[in-house]
């Protein structure tokens, strides 16, 4: 299914797009897709559910970011093989963990901002995960069973706030409008290999990224077995799984983010973002 959230920033509903690609109000059925309401038996309630007795969404609304209420946007650093290469950074001998700012969270399409006194804002699609039920110590075999869905995310990163300013990774990762997510979120049950998904990035029409999930280091099962021996993971948390190589840091010579720039990005089977890009 194709579940998204649809309205103004911070007045989003539940929607869900049918066979007809119509727009279909999912609120009389759930809140929000948000927290509990990734569950395993809310997601089949929802597959239950007769589309065509539910309201239709007509015009073209916005497209929020399609988890709502994000408790953790966790982030795996260095997870493809090539994209490491590229950085000139040796492969991680088990995950590398970071965070970005839910406050960073937007809808797919909203403006990209440039922070003040940015000089390297960069772009990387990535696969995202989101969590459907607790998961606490959980072994890599089951671990595919506590994701609810996956969507697409844009780690945006200010590479000299993240590399150049002291401390963790999170500086350079948690500028608003740094997190764009959707516009799906794909059940998973529609992605029986998540290790198997193209990707790409385009700026101004220029393809960077043109990657794939087959690449990974660390799998969506590790990844997810991995964190949950860390910290519990709750449903409607986000992990971002890495980017594959094209990111403006590898360009020769580097190449960043400007305003009046327009970003496409996609991953296959998840559907695609549009940003403009404007000075923060």
């Amino acid at each position: 299914m194709k579940l998204l959230r649809v309205g103004a920033l911070g007045a989003e509903k539940p929607a869900i797009l049918d066979d007809d690609d119509n727009l279909r109000d999912l609120s009389g059925v759930i809140s929000d897709l948000s927290g509990d309401n990734l569950s395993d038996a809310t997601i089949a309630k929802i597959r239950d559910t007769d589309l065509s007795s539910l309201p239709r969404i007509v015009g073209s609304p916005r497209i929020g970011a399609c988890i709502g209420n994000v408790g953790k946007f966790i982030c795996i650093g260095l997870n493809y093989a090539d994209h490491a290469a590229e950085a000139g950074m040796e492969l991680p001998k088990e995950p590398v963990i970071f965070f970005k700012a839910t406050s960073a969270i937007m809808g797919p399409n909203d403006n990209v901002e440039i922070p003040r006194n940015s000089v390297k804002t960069d772009w990387e699609v990535e696969l995202g995960v989101v969590i459907g039920k607790a998961a606490k110590y959980i072994n890599v075999a089951d671990a595919l069973d506590y994701v609810a869905g996956y969507c697409v995310v844009n780690d945006l990163s200010e590479r000299d706030f993240q590399l150049h300013r002291s401390g963790q990774w999170v500086k350079g990762k948690s500028a608003d409008t740094f997190g764009p997510i959707g516009p799906y979120l794909i059940t998973r049950d529609e992605i029986p290999d998540p290790q198997n998904l193209d990707m790409y990035l385009e700026v101004n029409g220029k393809r960077y990224q043109n990657g794939s999930t087959k690449t990974m280091h660390f799998d969506v099962a590790t990844v997810i077995a991995h964190l949950s021996q860390f910290m519990s993971l709750q449903p409607g948390d986000v992990i971002s799984t890495g980017t594959p190589p094209g990111v403006g840091m590898g360009q020769k010579p580097e190449t960043y983010l400007k305003a009046g720039d327009k970003i496409e990005l996609g991953i296959a089977g998840l559907g695609q973002q549009n940003q403009n890009v404007i000075q923060g």
